[in-house]
């Protein structure tokens, strides 16, 4: 009897190291199958994202492919005075392809060939054109006989920005109102100190 049941035991032995060893080997290879499907999602996610183009959602058109460029250009909006501030999280990255980031309002990333001024301020639902700077409320100031919209880029007036692409270092002044050439002069002197943020 003692030998039946000794084998007995080396059965169960045998039937448990067997059962647990399958089991083991069949939790690695959900764990392998598992953790290959996770590399195969972040290997095309990365895939995509390195060759996105002006035909993914959101993007610009004829823009290059996200990383073909990262310029920074200091911007400074001046109304009536007062600087407009693009620092709060309603003006942050609104588009991968350009924007204002890192909870600051003074540096724009561009991060595509191709992508314009004009597709800027589209993203941060601020209307603008060659006569008008318009709020995401709706408040407009729009060129009339006492005020005046203007533009500059590295210092030279320009008649419209929306379809300026940007460049490395650039500087860039929106004014609304009636500045004096010397109160110009303090704006354009105050945007060239502007630091950039990269």
């Amino acid at each position: 009897m003692g030998r039946k049941e000794r084998q007995n035991r080396e059965a169960k032995r045998d039937n448990y190291a067997s059962k647990h060893s399958s089991e083991k080997r069949k939790h690695n290879l959900i764990a392998i199958g598992v953790l290959a499907l996770i590399a195969v999602i972040v290997g095309y996610a990365g895939y995509m994202f390195i060759n996105m183009t002006e035909t993914a959602p959101g993007g610009p058109e004829n823009a290059g492919p996200l990383g073909s460029e990262h310029s920074h250009a200091a911007i400074l909006v001046k109304i009536f005075g007062d600087t407009f501030e693009f620092a709060s999280p309603a003006f942050q990255i609104k588009s991968s392809w350009i924007h204002f980031e890192g909870n600051d309002g003074s540096t724009i990333h561009k991060h595509a060939t191709g992508v314009k001024l004009g597709y800027l301020f589209d993203t941060l639902s601020i209307g603008l054109d060659d006569q008008c700077f318009i709020f995401p409320d709706g408040k407009s100031f729009c060129t009339n006989d006492d005020y005046t919209l203007k533009f500059f880029i590295n210092e030279e007036p320009v008649d419209d920005i929306r379809d300026y692409e940007i460049m490395e270092d650039d500087r860039i002044l929106i004014l609304f109102g009636a500045e004096t050439p010397e109160e110009i002069q303090a704006y354009l002197i105050q945007l060239s100190g502007q630091e950039l943020i990269k």
